[in-house]
Parts: C-alpha cells; sequence; structure tokens
C-alpha cells in the first residue's frame, strides 16, 4: 500500500498534498484543485476561466444566491437538461394520494393558509424515489430516499421536497453535477447501476470533506429500509414560517412514520433484489389497496435566530442536524396515503415538484443548496415536461383558483378570456394584486461584498459524522463498518481507499481500523487533515438509531408461515387470529401454489409456493409442517433456505415439533436462542406474536455466519 506523502516544508497549512495532487484548502474548508503550468484550465461553455468551481456567488459567505452567477447558472442548466425523459436524479420512485391533516391553529408563527385551522384535510400527493438508479433498477439498492410532498393548499401548491436523510451530501449547489456524475454509472462503461460502489464516487466523497456526515448515513441501515411505510422523511435545509406580522420562525421539517422506522440487512437487501425488484412497490400498493394505510405525522424543530446564534453549528449548513434532544420536535399534524394513482405514468411520472412551490406563509433560508435547487427546479421540469405548461397537468396544477396573463406555449390546455392579456390594462379585464394576500418574502437584511466563498462555520465535516456513529447500537455500527469495507473493496485505485480510511480516522479510530483490516492495509494512514477539530463532547443521540426508533410492535409487518400436508389447523388458525389482532398480515407458503391439505381434511390456499415466497419477503417466519410431510420438504433445498435465511437474517422463527428435521437441515438447531420458538396453541402463540415486536434478533447476529463475515466491529 502506498504511504501517505508527508507535508513538505514549503506548504502551508491551508495546502494539502494527496497522491502528487496539491489542494488548496478554502476558509470553509473546502479544498480547490488549481491548474498548474500545462494542466487545461476550467472554463464555461464559452470559454470564460473559472476561478472557483466550489463556490456560489453571493452576497457575503453567509448570504443569499445571486441571479448574475452565470458560471452557476450554466452549469447547473447544462445538468438539468442532460437526460430526457427519465429525471436526472430520483428517476425510479413510486407514488399515492392521500390527505394532511392539521393537528392545531399555527397562526400565531406562520400565515400558512393549510396550518390555520385544526382538522382541516389538505389533498396530497406524495412520491418516493431512489437517487441513484435508473427507473428499471431494483428497488432495496443501498440509496439515499426521496421523500417528496406535494400539498394542494387553498393558497397553492407548496412542494416538501425530501430525502429519509435529513443531511446532504454537499454545502454548495454548484456542486451537485459533480456528485451526481461521480455517483451514477461511470461514463465510460455505463455501470455500476444503481450503486456507489466504484471509483468514481469514493474519488469525489473522499475530495470532499464536507461529505463525512452524510457518509455515515448512506453508509447505516437507513439506506436500506424495509418498506416505505417504514422510514423517515426529512425537509433537509432550514425554512421560515413567516406569520402575518410579517415575524419569521425557523423551522426544520420531519415526517415520523406512525408504524416506526425498520430497514434489512444487506444480504438480505440482495437477494430481495433478485426475488422481488418491485419490494417496495408492491408493499405500498398491497398496505393501501388492503386499507392499511400508511401514516406519518409532520413534526418541526422551531428555533429564532437567538438559537441560531448559539447552536454549536450553522442551521444554514446542509450538512448539518440539530439532534433532537437539543431542540425537541413538536407534532402538528398526520399525513394519511389511502389512493394509489388511477394511472402511473400519468400521476407518479408527471409530477413536477419543485422546493421553490411554497404557499404565503413559508419562505427560505440563505443555506446554499436550498438557494440552489431553487434556481435549478424549474430549468429541469421544463426539460422533462416539454415546455412552460406543466402545471396545466391535472397532477401539477393547484386545486384553488388559479389566474393569470401566461399564455400559449407548447400543450396549452387554457388561455386568459377576454381582450386584454395584460396588466395594468383600461378593460378591467383580468386578475389584479392582492397586496393583503399575496406571498411576501421575509425582509430580511443583508449585507456583505459580492463573493465567491464559503463561511468559517461550515468548516467543521467530521464532529456531526462522529456524533451519529457512537449514537447507533452496536449491531447499526456493525453495519456500517460492513458496509464500507464492502464499497471500498470494489475501490481499485488503492488511494482513495486510502483517503477515506483517513477520513474516517477523524470519526472514530475503531471503525477506521476496523474497515483498514478488512481491506488488508499493511499500515495506517494518517487522519485527513481537518479545518476544525473532530469534537469529542457531543452527545449520543437516541433519536439517529432506527432500532432505538423501532415500533416495539409487530403492527403493520408481514408473518410467512410455512405449511405442508397435515398442518394442525387448529394451531395455525389460531396463530393467524394473533397475528391479525396485532394489525399484521398473513402469508402462507407452501411445497405448491395450490395449497395444502389440514389434518382435518380441510384444503388450505397458500398465497405463495416455496420457489416464489423465500423468507426474506417477511419480517418474521413460522414452520407448521408434520410428520408425515416434513422428509419431503428437507430434500427441498429452497425449503432449508427459507430457514437459514431467517436465521441469519436475525429474525424470529416459530416452529412446531415436526419441523425439527428441517432446522436440523438448514444449520439452524443446534443453535436455537430466543428468537427461535417452538409453538403450541394458547399461550405459546400470544408470547411468540408479543415478542414479533421486537423484529430482530441483534444478539444473534455476531454468532452467525453472516453476522462473521459482514458485521467486524464486536
Amino acid at each position: 500500500m502506498a504511504k501517505r506523502p508527508s507535508k513538505s516544508a514549503s506548504m502551508t497549512d491551508d495546502t494539502i498534498a494527496i497522491h502528487d495532487q496539491q489542494l488548496q484548502r478554502g476558509p470553509g474548508g473546502e479544498l480547490h484543485q488549481f491548474a498548474e503550468k500545462g494542466q487545461d484550465v476550467l472554463t464555461t461553455s464559452q470559454g470564460a476561466p473559472v476561478a472557483d468551481d466550489q463556490n456560489s456567488l453571493r452576497i457575503g459567505p453567509r448570504g443569499p444566491l445571486l441571479m448574475d452567477d452565470f458560471h452557476f447558472r450554466e452549469k447547473i442548466f447544462h445538468f438539468d437538461h442532460e437526460r430526457i425523459p427519465e429525471r436526472v436524479v430520483h428517476a425510479r420512485g413510486y407514488g399515492a394520494h392521500g390527505f394532511f391533516e392539521t393537528y392545531e391553529s399555527l397562526s400565531d408563527i406562520t400565515r400558512a393558509d393549510v396550518f390555520q385551522r385544526a382538522g382541516e384535510k389538505t389533498p396530497v400527493f406524495v412520491r418516493f424515489s431512489t437517487v441513484a438508479g435508473n427507473k428499471g433498477s431494483a428497488d432495496l439498492a443501498r440509496d439515499v430516499r426521496g421523500f417528496a410532498v406535494k400539498m394542494y393548499t387553498k393558497e397553492g401548491n407548496w412542494d416538501l421536497v425530501g430525502n429519509n436523510i435529513p443531511v446532504f451530501f454537499i454545502q454548495d449547489a454548484i456542486k451537485f453535477p459533480d456528485l451526481i456524475h461521480a455517483a451514477k454509472q461511470e461514463p465510460d462503461r455505463a455501470f455500476p447501476q444503481a450503486q456507489t460502489a466504484h471509483d468514481n464516487f469514493w474519488d469525489f466523497i473522499s475530495l470532499t470533506p464536507e461529505s463525512m456526515h452524510m457518509v455515515m448515513w448512506i453508509m447505516s441501515d437507513r439506506t436500506i429500509p424495509r418498506s416505505l411505510r417504514f422510514m423517515e422523511g426529512f425537509g433537509v435545509h432550514t425554512f421560515r414560517f413567516v406569520n402575518a406580522q410579517g415575524r419569521s420562525t425557523f423551522v426544520k421539517f420531519h415526517w415520523k412514520p406512525k408504524l416506526g422506522l425498520q430497514s434489512v440487512v444487506w444480504n438480505e437487501a440482495v437477494k430481495i433484489n433478485g426475488a422481488d425488484p418491485d419490494f417496495h412497490r408492491r408493499d405500498l400498493w398491497n398496505s393501501i389497496q388492503s386499507g392499511s394505510f400508511p401514516e406519518w405525522e409532520l413534526a418541526v424543530q422551531l428555533f429564532d435566530q437567538d438559537f441560531a446564534d448559539k447552536f454549536d453549528f450553522d442551521v444554514l449548513d446542509p450538512t448539518k442536524i440539530i439532534p433532537e434532544e437539543v431542540l425537541p420536535v413538536r407534532r402538528i399534524g398526520r399525513l394519511v396515503l389511502d389512493r394509489m394513482p388511477d394511472n402511473f405514468f400519468a400521476e407518479t411520472e408527471q409530477v413536477a415538484f419543485m422546493t421553490q412551490n411554497v404557499p404565503p406563509g413559508i419562505d427560505f433560508s440563505n443555506d446554499p443548496l436550498l438557494q440552489g435547487r431553487n434556481f435549478s427546479y424549474l430549468d429541469t421540469q421544463l426539460k422533462r415536461l416539454g415546455g412552460p405548461n406543466f402545471t396545466h397537468l391535472p397532477i401539477n396544477a393547484p386545486k384553488c383558483p388559479m389566474h393569470n396573463f401566461q399564455q400559449d406555449g407548447h400543450m396549452a390546455m387554457r388561455n386568459p378570456v377576454g381582450r386584454a392579456n395584460y396588466r395594468p390594462n383600461s378593460h378591467g379585464d383580468g386578475p389584479r394584486e392582492a397586496p393583503s394576500r399575496g406571498y411576501r418574502h421575509f425582509t430580511a437584511e443583508e449585507q456583505g461584498q459580492k463573493v465567491r466563498a464559503r463561511p468559517e462555520s461550515f468548516a467543521d465535516h467530521y464532529s456531526q459524522a462522529r456524533q451519529f456513529f457512537i449514537s447507533q447500537t452496536p449491531a447499526e455500527q456493525r453495519h456500517i463498518a460492513a458496509a464500507l469495507t464492502f464499497e471500498l473493496s470494489r475501490v481499485e485505485i488503492l488511494a482513495i481507499r486510502e483517503r477515506m480510511v483517513a477520513h474516517l480516522l477523524n470519526i472514530d479510530e475503531t471503525l477506521a481500523t476496523t474497515v483498514a483490516q478488512k481491506l488488508g492495509f499493511q499500515s495506517m494512514p494518517n487522519p485527513a487533515d481537518a479545518a476544525i477539530p473532530t469534537r469529542q463532547d457531543l452527545d449520543v443521540s437516541p433519536a439517529l438509531s432506527i432500532v432505538e426508533g423501532g415500533p416495539k410492535r409487530f403492527e403493520g409487518r408481514k408473518l410467512g408461515i410455512l405449511v405442508s400436508d397435515g398442518v394442525d389447523l387448529k394451531l395455525l388458525n389460531t396463530l393467524i387470529k394473533a397475528v391479525v389482532a396485532e394489525k399484521a398480515s398473513v402469508e402462507l407458503i407452501a411445497p405448491k401454489v395450490g395449497g395444502v391439505t389440514a389434518d382435518d381434511g380441510t384444503f388450505i390456499e397458500a398465497n405463495h409456493m416455496i420457489d416464489g415466497g423465500p423468507s426474506i419477503l417477511f419480517d418474521a417466519i413460522v414452520l407448521l409442517t408434520s410428520h408425515q410431510a416434513i422428509d419431503d420438504l428437507v430434500k427441498e433445498a429452497t425449503a432449508r433456505d427459507f430457514v437459514a435465511d431467517a436465521f441469519q437474517h436475525c429474525k424470529f422463527i416459530g416452529f412446531d415439533q415436526s419441523a425439527m428435521p428441517l432446522l436440523e437441515k438448514a444449520g439452524v438447531a443446534g443453535q436455537l436462542d430466543e428468537g427461535t420458538i417452538e409453538l403450541a396453541a394458547g399461550k405459546t402463540v400470544a408470547a411468540f406474536v408479543k415478542e414479533l415486536g421486537k423484529l430482530r434478533v441483534w444478539g444473534r447476529e455476531p454468532s452467525v455466519k453472516l453476522g462473521k463475515a459482514s458485521s467486524p466491529i464486536s
């Protein structure tokens, strides 16, 4: 392994040598690669040399984006138009209709109509998505999930366009094209698809220290959710509520799933992608069609300028959070999805979300990533949907009255009526401004030089990354280490692996050492140069853990029961009744899809044959067989896998005595633990179903082969 170059005497603290490249550090900790003699100079498409490709032009380091930043405009404009008609990012999506119900009036902090009346319901459309994969990619790719909500309020559409992770990779939108170019399939070979386990992604990340907090999130189980119904959503940025008197309150938005958080393990995700690449789509469809409507609560963190000034990190930095233990969330409403689209293309595929779609009473902060998104999204929709009239499509049209003088254009479905198509006019035709009701931006005072710069308050790239990691349970920490090991093992350039381990040393030494050992490092690199040293005093935040935020109940989950001819019908019915009482569902798996004959001669239809219903599709399994049928089941490789996979994925397994030969053949019988429970009628079934609320038996993981291979932190 190549050793890390030492800093020469001629180098300043702001200059870093990385494998024969010199990078200059800016005041915000960002790294610049400047052209040296004989190297090509970065230019605009018009040939103008570029001085700074890391920062947008703004008023002061923390001020708003300026419209005369032609370099950012050109760069983001070209990026937005790279593909048609598929979305450049978030291409694979699935959506549903529903409503948002307000819990209480928030008129004291916002004039937004949607928050004025307790109990009022507002129509919504929600689109969930993966970021990196194309439309045909699989649902369980390790990826960030989009969580975009369009509320059709009485004063216009509000698009809360977020993710299932509250932070992002970059601090300035000018870097977004670079991030996505690096994350997508490599351009010379067009693979890997829907994966970040390749050189380009980790090369970019390893040269972008601001991404380290996001790296901890994307390598956690947050990026392989069990269901869209079991994941959080976040607005990511700091927004403003503005009330009728013009007073501003900063706000961060959270969507909290009523059914709690849950993810799968990586080995399970890989197998699900093979067995059912539409796993998340099917789950959302089935839950809504069955009347088990997914539900989230909208929670907010509210704070003023005084809190922002005193908080340890800059609230405008999109790579930072405000821990819920520092600023508790306030639950202000609920989101319910209760209807699938009538046509996928007309609705889910043509829906156009834009962060700049806000009603009066909701405004923006100077978060540089949010400012850039507001600038970018209109271009994206114009390109994808063919022209300026995409707002005429029913899925995008507001449900409140809409009047203006915009006319003609491609696919215009309505035009102004009357003689005058302008304002002011002498005919008395058309709509007019409404100063008292109309949208008014918060009158913030801005001052500063016109600069391309990043504030020094954005420069701590490791402290919250460390806080996230130490807030995970031991099992979750093992999964992060395993994910980093796997991803970096697919990186061919050793220098990139070394750079990443150098960053990890600034987050957690045990994590870095574990990954380095698994990758076969002969020696450890020095920690990466940090603009600001990693803080060791940040408290553990249990809200950051999926396991700690789990539901403690089996509601909304699915039990798979493997049955055979001769199954004890009384025991089966007792079990089904107990599971349904927990508001969970049951599916039967049999040797043949037609079904089986129970011990009393009753024929029972099955939902799956063993080949088509592997245990990866269920949250827990039960084996209800019979002594006369077990010999045939033991010979079935798929039946053995059904048991072995569930065991190594740390799921609860119930069984009757007749199933012991199958447990033995699957290699499980000698490792029975608190999660493998023999069933009988009555109290044993009730106790088993109660245990299912724990969802996983994480104490089993280090002892199974899967745990030893993929969970190096003990």
